[in-house]
């Protein structure tokens, strides 16, 4: 009997029911095997078994035993996924969110809540849901505030002018650089000593000390000019009388 068998593009194509059963299984929206893709595997196994060398019991029973282990795994992963997005709520965390065009974007907030949907846990950040894949760091409470503190403290002494083009009109503004230092807190000072430049706080005493000495001269000088006019008014009241 002539063996006749379809041809597409100088291959040979495979027609056989197996075949067909096993590339459904293949074409499922899932990349993983869950069990309805183990079930329909098993069962187009078993329907096309070359019956002169059918495969026995005891196969199949450790290919079921296999497939439960990993699904007991799984559903492990699963429960210990949910536990660490559980420990996440009230939480600060940065996530590192990659778009469709390939475009990473970094979302800073606190944990509100978190989801479960179709097998992926979803965190709630700032009104939004991010995947839990795309968690980047956690961070905690009082480093942040650190950093936010050392933030603006850098951005306050870059606003002072240079030593050298101090004036009394910048007395105000050096002030307020000071008393923001002063009323952070022990951990957020340290922060700042540890991670910014010196010369941040450098500038911040050099222009003190400058500031200082203006005001020092601009008081001796109003005080010479006072003592000049009382002079002067007493030499006129002698030349009178």
């Amino acid at each position: 009997m002539a063996i006749i068998q379809a041809v597409q593009d100088g291959k040979v194509v495979d027609t056989s029911a197996s075949s067909q059963s096993l590339s459904n299984v293949t074409k499922s929206d899932n990349s993983s095997l869950d069990k309805e893709a183990f079930l329909q595997l098993l069962v187009a196994q078993m329907k096309y078994q070359d019956p002169l060398e059918p495969t026995s019991n005891t196969e199949y029973i450790s290919q079921l035993a296999t497939f439960s282990s990993l699904e007991e795994m799984q559903n492990l992963n699963s429960t210990m996924e949910t536990s660490q997005a559980t420990n996440l709520v009230g939480k600060t965390v940065i996530m590192k969110v990659t778009s469709a065009s390939g475009e990473t974007t970094y979302v800073t907030g606190p944990v509100d809540y978190i989801v479960r949907e179709n097998g992926n846990t979803y965190l709630s950040i700032n009104n939004g849901l991010y995947s839990l894949d795309d968690l980047d760091t956690v961070v905690d409470a009082d480093y942040l505030d650190a950093t936010n503190a050392a933030t603006a403290f850098q951005y306050m002494i870059a606003k002072l002018p240079n030593v050298n083009r101090l004036s009394l009109s910048d007395k105000d503004k050096v002030e307020a650089a000071r008393n923001y230092y002063d009323s952070l807190t022990d951990y957020q000072k340290q922060y700042i000593q540890n991670n910014l430049d010196k010369a941040y706080l450098e500038k911040l005493e050099a222009l003190e000390a400058e500031l200082k000495k203006m005001l020092a001269d601009s008081n001796s000088g109003s005080g010479d000019n006072t003592e000049g006019d009382a002079s002067g008014d007493t030499t006129g009241d002698t030349t009178q009388a």
